[in-house]
């Protein structure tokens, strides 16, 4: 293995070690402790598994995810802009059952009874637990944008959980005629995968530069300014698709006419596009809001980062993208993989009067595709002070792409594959 072969290897979280992870109950252990992992995505199903792997398979660990199959945000971009099929993205659970014994529940959570520790589920089920793991992911704030109702949302897609939007996005830019406009609005961070956006509208550039020359991208962003590998999306831009982007900072949507396929902004006035995908406004999922984990007037999950417990409710931990990141915390799939880690060594320890890791390390990778092979990468590092309670990045440490070159794009497609079948196989 090459020592960059090597490196993605540990950075896809391959490598347990770094987060206090070990085997804690013993072989001859009576404790059989309830644990449920709600939500199966980057940090919930790595909760799962490793909460198996560190209790020595001693903790009863039960997944709760109404999805069968789990089809992933990072690389959906790709399949938008039709250079890779859904099917690429998409992957069973069977593993986390057959080969580590996670009970899985194809389910929704209707409500969780914090004080009793139960789990409500859609099947009519109530499951107890000993500590809760909530991975919910990011809700939409539809309400913040006048005229974004149920009917529009079938129109002005946000195709930012991967799946029947995806596809149906890449349907939209497909029937759009040469010459037409697409408009990617994005709200004010912090939202998931912050990259992401530039990263969709540079692919959907891309696809435009080679079927549809005479299309146009608009990036109309609330943020000041791009918010993460801004230097080299512009210089991109500037090189590769001067007439096809058009970049707008400041652009703060307040409303949309779906009939009219025009969107209104707070200061900027009315804009006509052929194609409107708008991400609106996130907050933590709607069951992190409806069991009290927020706190009023905020829209994430307050946490402790040496074991992910909620600062508002006992016995629940809070994963992912749900979360109030640190400094330069992003919300990516990356993140929420250490997360699920970092969490199920904790609760571990937890439940067997173990010493909590005091010093854990995370770190990140967010890769950008810029065409079909050509790809861009940040990478960071984030280690905890026990003075400030909190994560704060390592100074010198992660770093950032000279250029987009064939060779990220390898390094890209490595990271998926091995980040995927981290927490999946």
């Amino acid at each position: 293995m090459t020592p960059r072969r090597n490196f993605l290897h540990l950075i896809s979280g391959i490598g347990v070690l770094a987060y206090g992870g070990h085997q804690v109950f013993g072989q001859s252990s009576p404790f059989k402790a309830k644990v449920i992992v709600v939500g199966g995505g980057f940090g919930g199903a790595t909760a799962a598994k490793y909460l198996k792997i560190f209790s020595n398979g001693k903790i009863d660990v039960t997944l709760i995810e109404p999805n069968q199959h789990f089809i992933s945000c990072p690389m959906s971009n790709l399949v938008i802009s039709g250079d890779k099929s859904i099917t690429d993205i998409t992957f069973g659970y069977e593993q986390l059952v057959k080969k580590y014994g996670v009970h899985l529940i194809h389910a929704k959570v209707e409500q969780i009874d914090s004080q009793k520790r139960v789990v409500a589920l859609s099947n009519g089920k109530k499951l107890n637990y000993d500590r809760l793991v909530l991975s919910p992911g990011v809700d939409f704030l539809f309400e913040k944008i006048a005229g974004l109702d149920e009917d529009a949302q079938k129109v002005a897609l946000h195709a930012w959980k991967a799946g029947p939007q995806t596809l149906a996005l890449k349907a939209q830019l497909e029937a759009m005629p040469d010459g037409g406009v697409y408009g990617i609005s994005i709200p004010l961070a912090p939202y998931r995968c912050p990259p992401g956006p530039y990263e969709r509208a540079t692919l959907i550039a891309n696809y435009f530069k080679q079927f549809k020359p005479r299309s146009k991208v608009l990036i109309l962003d609330a943020n000041q300014d791009v918010t993460s590998k801004g230097p080299l999306f512009k210089k991109i831009w500037a090189t590769r698709f001067k007439e096809l982007i058009e970049y707008r900072g400041l652009h703060q949507i307040e409303s949309v006419d779906i009939k009219n396929k025009t969107i209104q902004f707070e200061a900027q006035g009315e804009l006509k596009l052929n194609i409107v995908n708008i991400l609106p406004p996130m907050q933590a999922g709607k069951i992190a809001v409806d069991t009290g984990l927020i706190k009023p007037n905020q829209r994430w999950c307050e946490v402790d980062f040496l074991t992910f417990e909620s600062r508002v409710v006992p016995n629940i931990h809070v994963i992912g993208d749900a979360i109030q990141n640190a400094q330069l915390m992003p919300k990516s799939g990356h993140m929420a993989n250490q997360h699920g880690k970092v969490c199920a060594s904790a609760v571990v320890a937890l439940l067997s009067d173990h010493e909590v890791n005091p010093a854990p390390i995370y770190n990140n990778t967010c890769y950008s595709f810029v065409s079909k092979n050509e790809a861009i990468h940040v990478a960071s590092v984030h280690r905890y002070d026990a003075i400030q309670k909190t994560m704060l990045p390592v100074q010198g440490a992660g770093g950032l792409s000279v250029e987009a070159n064939e060779l990220e794009g390898l390094y890209a497609n490595s990271w998926a594959n091995n980040i995927w079948s981290d927490f999946l196989a």
